[in-house]
């Protein structure tokens, strides 16, 4: 595993890695992770030429195309200080399955090498390279957190978005037994094996119910996605928010799932 340098230049140069999911679904997460890089001092751009991190085709075995893909991501960003995005998954599969898929190009591996080098998860980013501290934020809320699998066991994502939701005013947060289990999502997981990941789901939006939270916030739309619609379609009072909209105070559209105002 690589582990990317945890000194920050001033007023570095960031690149947004966006995910597909927060751009076909969820554009406030985007809108919110620049907000809250731009407020810590970084210079953000969005490069055009960033496509899907491949993990699609990565879970599905493919790996001639998931090298494809990752040739051109790495050529998207590179050039930057750092690669930012705001879901583990995407993340982790940047940082530590893209140098692999080039054991045999020793040229394109230590590109993918370099690449994967400087690749954060957003509240990673916020805590451990920037040094981020307090939030200034407000949010009346009884909040439960859900830790991805990738983010949690790939990247060590854990204690850096608790650490910046405990500067959130009128936040409490309440932590669920659970809250480091599988939501049931996985990717194509869930389009293979469609009865297991309901019943994982359906666990899992138990325990959240369970803590009385009347919020669930994860850092990967993915999992959101799949434990907001669980919850709807169990008739559960909690709103689902990605935790980027959270500490950026940008929490004034529905939450995932609930529709767009007119």
């Amino acid at each position: 595993m690589i582990t990317p340098p945890q000194e920050a230049p001033h007023n570095p140069r960031v690149a947004l890695f966006v995910t597909c999911l927060v751009d076909l679904f969820r554009p406030s997460v985007g809108f919110a992770s620049v907000k809250l890089l731009e407020e810590a001092g970084c210079r953000i751009e969005v490069p055009d030429t960033q496509v899907c991190c491949g993990q699609p085709a990565y879970n599905s075995g493919d790996r001639k195309d998931t090298a494809a893909i990752a040739r051109q991501v790495i050529k998207a960003f590179e050039g930057y200080d750092y690669v930012v995005a705001p879901s583990g998954s995407c993340a982790g599969m940047l940082r530590d399955h893209y140098p692999a898929l080039f054991a045999g190009d020793p040229e394109m591996k230590a590109r993918a090498e370099a690449f994967a080098a400087r690749v954060w998860e957003l509240t990673s980013f916020l805590v451990d390279v920037l040094k981020l501290e307090t939030i200034q934020a407000t949010l009346p809320a009884k909040a439960t957190y859900h830790d991805s699998c990738s983010g949690l066991r790939e990247l060590g994502v854990k204690r850096q978005p608790r650490q910046l939701l405990a500067g959130v005013n009128g936040l409490e947060l309440i932590e669920s037994p659970a809250a480091e289990t599988c939501c049931g999502f996985g990717g194509t997981f869930c389009v293979k094996y469609g009865e297991v990941s309901a019943d994982i789901a359906g666990r899992k939006t138990q325990a959240i119910k369970e803590t009385g939270a009347d919020l669930l916030l994860a850092g990967d739309m993915g999992c959101l996605m799949n434990m907001a619609g669980k919850l709807q379609r169990e008739g559960a009072a909690v709103t689902v928010r990605h935790v980027a909209e959270v500490l950026a105070g940008m929490t004034d559209l529905p939450g995932i799932g609930e529709g767009e105002p007119r």
